[in-house]
């Protein structure tokens, strides 16, 4: 993924400017949030979640739903707004979720979430900005 051109590319030093040091340990350093520090956690308005980093919508907040695990979850994205590559970091395989349109960091996918899609995007909050409708 390191190869990729995105549509948003920064230098390293211009992400640091851009983004927190918190932001920047998730969304370019691949790191993870501590579970339920994020106050998207319980965020129900209507609205549209995006990334932190580049500003491109990602997720409908009509597609959350509440995990248990401590971090926001989705059912599906945007189409196209996300993009996933294999994650062998931690002694474990997973599914990393970033970014399409500037390659940060997410959060993971797993096959464990509520019909219809079965799936559960495990995002981090601080990856993310709402935007109420």
């Amino acid at each position: 993924m390191t190869d990729k051109i995105f549509p948003v590319m920064h230098s390293d030093a211009e992400w640091r400017h851009i983004l927190t040091a918190d932001q920047y340990d998730v969304l370019r350093g691949h790191g993870t949030e501590a579970p339920d520090s994020c106050a998207l956690l319980s965020e129900k308005w209507p609205g549209r979640f995006a990334c932190a980093g580049c500003g491109q919508t990602l997720f409908e907040s009509r597609l959350t739903f509440e995990s248990g695990t401590g971090w926001p979850s989705f059912n599906d994205p945007i189409a196209g707004a996300v993009e996933t590559s294999t994650d062998r970091s931690h002694g474990m395989v997973r599914t990393e979720v970033h970014c399409s349109n500037c390659g940060s960091h997410l959060g993971h996918v797993f096959d464990d979430g509520p019909p219809p899609t079965h799936l559960r995007y495990c995002i981090n909050g601080i990856a993310m900005d709402f935007k109420p409708d």
